[in-house]
């Protein structure tokens, strides 16, 4: 079984990319990398192409065409690793938002008895540095709505930054997973919970992007104020053994 392998949707990260491999590929732990890339105009897809040789059998790429939604992306990384048999296997942002130093906290987590270990802005204080105000009240507002609608225990019900073990990915219906924004990331969570798995939080530093362009959209918040919802209703109807 291979060990730990950090899926990174990519769409126009040109400026980040490949600092971001180069960074995760030196860290202690011998992390794998597989970037799902949507067709990035700006040709993120090409460098990472052109590393491939440097970091043979542990850098990949998946080429889609046009931007298809982060829950699509990752839903093809998960499939990926899973028919690769990656233990552990991770979310993250390329942009640096995500400390790649914390990749090994989370599968230490994981390997002390977590199934899914999240990044947790929100476990201790509000740890966030560089977005202003109004983002940071929308962010931790949307995680005390879903604990209201939900009544799920996690402080970070939207985090990006996760390892889950294999044995939960194998278990969820991909899909039966009806949000493709920002709100995938509380259904994955919200199903690993249902389902009985041990979630716990990590607390880390959130920062913001320096280089690039955030995703961030009020589309995509949208889908997940009202998607919440939706997916609370369809679990009364749903079994989760």
């Amino acid at each position: 079984m291979k060990d730990s392998i950090v899926i990174i949707p990519t769409y126009n990260e040109k400026e980040n990319i490949e600092k971001m491999i180069r960074y995760v590929m030196n860290l202690e732990h011998d992390f794998h990398i597989l970037i799902i890339d949507d067709g990035s105009p700006d040709g993120t897809g090409q460098i990472v192409t052109n590393m491939l040789d440097e970091f043979k059998d542990r850098l990949f790429i998946e080429h889609r065409s046009g931007k298809l939604g982060l829950g699509t992306a990752y839903i093809h990384g998960f499939k990926w690793s899973l028919k690769h048999n990656y233990q552990y296997i991770y979310e993250m942002d390329a942009d640096f938002s995500h400390n790649p130093d914390d990749l090994i906290r989370l599968r230490q987590k994981c390997v002390d008895g977590a199934d899914l270990a999240i990044g947790s802005r929100y476990i201790s204080g509000i740890n966030v540095i560089n977005w202003p105000l109004g983002r940071v009240l929308m962010s931790y507002g949307a995680s005390m709505y879903v604990r209201l609608i939900t009544r799920m225990p996690i402080m970070d019900a939207t985090a990006g930054f996760k390892c889950y073990k294999k044995e939960v990915l194998e278990k969820i219906p991909f899909d039966k997973i009806r949000m493709k924004g920002y709100g995938f990331q509380i259904e994955l969570k919200f199903t690993s919970w249902k389902y009985g798995f041990n979630v716990q939080e990590v607390p880390i530093i959130f920062t913001d992007r320096q280089e690039g362009t955030s995703k961030m959209s009020g589309g995509i918040f949208g889908e997940a104020f009202f998607g919440v919802m939706k997916m609370k209703f369809r679990s009364f109807f749903r079994k989760y053994k």
